[in-house]
């Protein structure tokens, strides 16, 4: 292999990375256009939305997308295209072969040599993500009123995160390792059944075990809305086990809900910042900016219904199908590239070195870019498909006003901009709009009474 192999490897990487970027930036600069000339609010909308509340989601939506921008020309066009051309990932390998060899243990050992690795990467990662973290926290969230987080929260917040992904990724990127040198040719299979089994692993540990470090979660105290939504479970045949309320309103004043678990055991988890007043019979403990807000036990119902909705449907089985497929794809191309010498030598390294995480983070990243946009464009129009499935679902439950107001409540406490530039909206949203749900449950009225 020539080095003019290499070169050309790593410009393609390169240009990349470019035209992937610039083509998110183009698209986010159209929605910044849509926040400077969008200035009066929506006629479906005005009896809601207060024009205070309209401009004050136009200035949060605003800083956002020009918060987002401005952190991917720095971080994924400038410093990742620096890093590529410089060879960090080499200069980070050959630094963990120091630290293994310090420490006396085996540098032979890829395994050993790749948990270092991963580790020194994942703080280097820690550390240039943190001042972005630190700003979106404590000035655009702070200034939009949506922190709620103090410093000494968020740092040790930041350390668990840290601490709860080495303690995760280590042992999953020596079994990835030994994966790959023990599994003969069809190495591929035996990697994907393992990360499908480790997909459902997590899914069933995480929210037990790790969500709990974060957030504490208590049951949902016995009254009209705990029997409610116990009846709403039993109505649709759907294995209520567990029903909490997360204590987001520590972390966010943003709100939401959602359900897991496996076949016969699931839990449904309610922020509190849902429900009116945090849930609290006695508002004196709340703010005055948090008062009034959240939604009825009635809205949340509906929002419930569209949740289980998804479960109902079949959603949540049908994207795990389609991911174990992706999975097994991507698995199968890296089978057959990661052995190709230009990749490591286009990333610094000298020829003959090869090491497998390396060429599993040029493959799924880098050579599987193109590949990978498609699929998550796909992934997003199915998913707004799956969401107007969901409001169906909710409206044939008898929500249909419920979950309309739900949608409003959720949207201005939330702060969320109901205009959208068509191609931005496309392309990011995995949810159909405000707008887009709202016209989609009057549509549904108007079929019913036609029946």
């Amino acid at each position: 292999m020539t080095s003019s192999e290499a070169d050309t490897v790593l410009y393609s990487i390169l240009a990349l990375v470019i035209v992937e970027n610039v083509l998110e930036i183009y698209i986010a600069l159209r929605q910044v256009k849509v926040y400077r000339n969008a200035l009066k609010v929506p006629g479906e909308l005005t009896s809601h939305m207060s024009e205070t509340t309209f401009h004050k989601a136009r200035k949060y939506g605003q800083d956002q997308e020009n918060f987002g921008i401005f952190k991917a020309l720095l971080m994924d066009v400038l410093l990742l295209c620096v890093e590529l051309y410089i060879g960090l990932i080499a200069i980070l390998w050959q630094h963990s072969l120091d630290i293994v060899n310090y420490l006396q243990w085996d540098v032979s050992n890829e395994i050993v040599v790749s948990c270092v690795f991963v580790v020194i990467s994942n703080v280097l990662s820690t550390f240039k993500a943190l001042p972005f973290k630190i700003y979106k926290t404590f000035v655009l969230e702070e200034t939009h009123g949506f922190n709620k987080q103090t410093g000494g929260f968020f740092a040790w917040d930041q350390l668990k995160g840290f601490l709860v992904t080495q303690v995760l990724m280590v042992p999953i990127t020596a079994a990835i390792i030994f994966i790959v040198q023990r599994g003969g040719d069809n190495f591929f299979i035996w990697l994907w059944l393992f990360t499908g089994i480790l997909s459902l692993v997590l899914l069933t540990v995480y929210p037990i075990f790790i969500a709990p470090l974060f957030d504490k979660y208590t049951p949902l105290e016995s009254g009209p809305l705990r029997q409610s939504i116990e009846d709403l479970a039993a109505s649709l045949k759907f294995p209520l086990t567990k029903l909490y309320v997360v204590e987001g309103s520590k972390r966010s004043s943003h709100s939401n809900a959602y359900f897991y678990g496996l076949w016969n055991s699931k839990r449904i988890v309610l922020f509190d910042t849902l429900l009116l007043n945090k849930g609290k019979s006695d508002d004196s403990e709340l703010t005055d900016d948090e008062k009034g807000k959240g939604c009825t036990d009635q809205e949340v119902l509906a929002v419930l219904g569209h949740e289980l909705g998804h479960w109902k449907l079949g959603h949540v089985t049908k994207n795990i199908i389609i991911m174990q497929v992706h999975l097994l794809l991507m698995f199968l191309v890296f089978g057959y590239l990661f052995k190709y010498a230009a990749f490591y030598e286009a990333v610094g390294f000298a020829p003959g070195i090869r090491p497998i995480l390396v060429g599993l983070l040029i493959v799924f990243t880098y050579v599987m870019a193109p590949y990978n946009a498609i699929m998550n464009f796909a992934m997003t129009i199915l998913s707004r498909r799956y969401e107007y499935q969901a409001d169906e679902f909710a409206f044939k439950l008898g929500f249909a006003d419920q979950l309309g107001q739900a949608l409003i409540k959720l949207n201005m406490d939330n702060l969320g901009f109901p205009v959208y530039d068509w191609l931005y909206s496309t392309w990011n949203h995995s949810h159909p709009t405000l707008l887009q749900r709202l016209a989609r449950l009057e549509e549904l009225k108007e079929q019913k009474k036609l029946k």
